[in-house]
């Protein structure tokens, strides 16, 4: 192997934006459908921004037949004046880093967009962006291609195409292939994240259009009854036991909103924002309610009798059994893990929301007290689950443990460093053989199951618990269940720092995979907000020319672009299944980090996953048959 050279000339400065093309996904987190959507995202919160800061009440996003999409405002507009090195501001927007209006409050009092980022990030990965300014009576005009200005200036300012009486931006763009895996916005999840900013700002009004339909399809979001809308609304099919309990509060110049309504149902739904931005791994404000919630209704439970002296307190995921909550917060200096902004990170986030939830809450049971009950009658019934869960548990996974590294099944890697280890759950003992043949047995553990396991969706929890299975996944994940389930979940206990589902590249694998997601969304949550899962992507096709060495093709877009550059003959291998392929070739395709393919699994919309798991996957056969007729063009049908 050639040695490889360091020296100054290695070392290089990406310009302009530069480094944004070159790693997209440290800026969008990632180039699939869930990264394109995002660039929608960015702009909106902009417009969102505008609305924050009094400024504008109506954003319009239309998804046009060219694959691009339009997103307009009528706030003040982006500045068109020219800086101190003779710059328009608005080019200077959209084509630098770290550049806008919000790292001081004299602009915008809060802000969901706080790096300068987002505008020029989204210019920097479209093939090109079209953006009109109206403001001082004037509609001044910009284009760019791939985040370079294509637009001559006259006389050092933008060019003025109109003269008008509105104002607010408008912007066009059209993401790169280049950058994307895909490049067709996906309508549902755009929907859906239209709809909670509506509910999160109850006088904006946010016009959704698509164009790339036969018919027009228009869709007006506005919810004046904001986020207590929003929990009716999520609970809208459910057994509700409490009405809509909604307080807000200002503390330290934090405002806080929240809005929580208790279902019949043993499980808790509950939502962080932050300045409009939802936060898909909660944070301190989620915390902060959190903590205060409990301790205050352990209080109250001791002061009306529902605990006794010698009573445990309720755990808080008793007392958050059957919630549904909206927690959002207005942060003037927010702080989040990363550009995508999933976590918040904020420790007088906690404070403040804490503070306001004593007071508030208090208030209102305090004039409630049938509420109060209602609401304590929910912890009490799932403390007494919990317990009964505790002593099935205790039967069941730990009377007949299983040997960590001997339990006929899991054919564990020899190392106990987490960080470096991961665990295989594959498909039938043929591939399973194959697979501990092939995997470094020091980093490398292979989980074999038989068949399609338990939908957990349908099944009570003591089938759950009784299904082989899902009793050895726990075992040799080493983190426990879920935490309303004996609360005993705890993430720093997993074994294995990745958790790759492997299954064989047909429909049946893909229904297992989705069985074991749902078990993972379900009762491990955890596991997929801290990037743990992934499913392995094995190749359908090898191809072995005449000439030359083979290679690994993983769909057939792959296998037609092969066909078009390849001169010559060639052998075409179909591989149906894992078990069709030897040790070597499932080393070199699905098991080596340094050349396998894997898809990281993750949530970006929280209540929409929760409604489309319980769609997909529950008892009613309806709402799936629409989904199904619905996006049945989105298949790929493999014949």
């Amino acid at each position: 192997m050639a040695k490889q050279i360091y020296d100054e000339n290695s070392i290089s400065v990406l310009e302009g934006l530069e480094a944004v093309r070159k790693r997209p996904g440290m800026y969008i987190g990632s180039t699939s459908r869930k990264g394109l959507n995002h660039l929608i995202y960015e702009i909106v919160d902009n417009a969102v921004d505008e609305h924050l800061a009094g400024e504008c009440d109506t954003i319009i996003v239309t998804l046009l037949e060219d694959g691009s999409c339009t997103v307009k405002d009528n706030g003040r507009g982006v500045p068109v004046g020219t800086n101190k090195f003779g710059i328009p501001a608005e080019r200077v927007v959209f084509t630098t880093l770290h550049a806008g209006g919000k790292f001081d409050d004299t602009a915008y009092k809060t802000s969901g967009g706080l790096h300068g980022v987002g505008s020029s990030v989204v210019n920097a990965l479209s093939t090109h962006m079209d953006v009109k300014i109206s403001r001082d009576g004037k509609t001044y005009h910009d284009y760019f291609e791939r985040g370079i200005a294509a637009l001559d200036l006259i006389d050092g300012e933008l060019p003025v195409i109109c003269k008008t009486k509105e104002r607010g931006t408008e912007i066009n763009f059209l993401p790169d292939p280049e950058i994307f895996e895909k490049t067709v916005f996906k309508e549902d999840e755009i929907k859906s994240r239209l709809h909670e900013t509506a509910y999160l700002n109850p006088d904006l009004k946010i016009i959704y259009r698509d164009k790339r339909a036969k018919e027009l399809e228009e869709i007006i979001f506005h919810e004046p009854e904001g986020i207590t809308g929003f929990v009716r609304d999520i609970n809208v099919n459910s057994e509700v036991v409490s009405p809509v309990i909604y307080y807000k509060g200002v503390s330290d110049g934090i405002e806080i909103e929240v809005a929580f309504q208790y279902i019949n149902e043993f499980h808790e739904n509950i939502l962080g924002f932050c300045n409009n931005i939802y936060n898909a791994e909660g944070g301190t404000h989620l915390t902060g309610f959190k903590t205060t919630f409990t301790t205050v209704m352990n209080n109250y439970a001791r002061e009306i009798g529902v605990l006794k002296d010698k009573d445990p307190n309720f755990t808080g995921a008793d007392l958050r059994n059957g919630m549904t909550a909206v927690v959002s917060i207005k942060h003037p200096d927010p702080r989040f893990e990363g550009q995508t902004k999933t976590k918040l990170d904020n420790p007088d986030a906690a404070k403040a929301c804490g503070k306001v939830t004593n007071d508030e809450i208090q208030l209102y049971f305090d004039r409630n007290v049938d509420v109060l009950k209602s609401v304590l009658s929910c912890a009490e019934k799932a403390a007494r689950i919990r317990k009964t869960e505790e002593r099935a548990k205790t039967n069941l996974l730990i009377k007949q443990k299983f040997s960590f590294d001997s339990n006929g099944k899991l054919a564990n890697c020899e190392s106990r460093d987490a960080k470096k280890c991961e665990v295989f759950i594959v498909e039938g003992d043929s591939a399973g053989g194959s697979a501990k043949t092939a995997r470094n047995r020091m980093y490398q553990a292979i989980l074999p199951i038989r068949g399609k396991i338990l939908n957990v969706e349908k099944a009570s929890i003591d089938k759950i618990l009784k299904n082989a299975e899902i009793k050895t996944m726990i075992n040799a994940f080493g983190c426990g269940f879920s935490e309303g389930y004996g609360n005993d979940f705890d993430i720093t206990k997993l074994r294995y720092d990745k958790i790759v589902i492997m299954t064989d590249a047909d429909v049946d694998g893909a229904h297992i995979s989705t069985l074991l997601l749902t078990l993972f969304y379900r009762f491990m949550p955890e596991l997929i907000y801290e990037g743990h899962v992934y499913i392995a992507m094995p190749p359908l096709y090898k191809v072995m020319p005449k000439k030359g060495e083979g290679e690994y093709l993983y769909d057939d877009a792959a296998l037609e672009k092969y066909r078009r550059t390849h001169k010559g003959d060639f052998t075409l291998q179909r591989y149906k299944g894992l078990g069709e392929m030897d040790a070597v070739q499932l080393w070199e395709t699905t098991l080596n980090p340094e050349s396998r393919v894997m898809k990281q699994i993750s949530i970006e919309d929280g209540r929409m996953a929760s409604d489309v798991t319980e769609m997909l996957m529950g008892n009613d056969v309806g709402p799936r048959k629409d989904f199904i007729h619905d996006h049945a063009s989105d298949a790929e049908i493999d014949i």
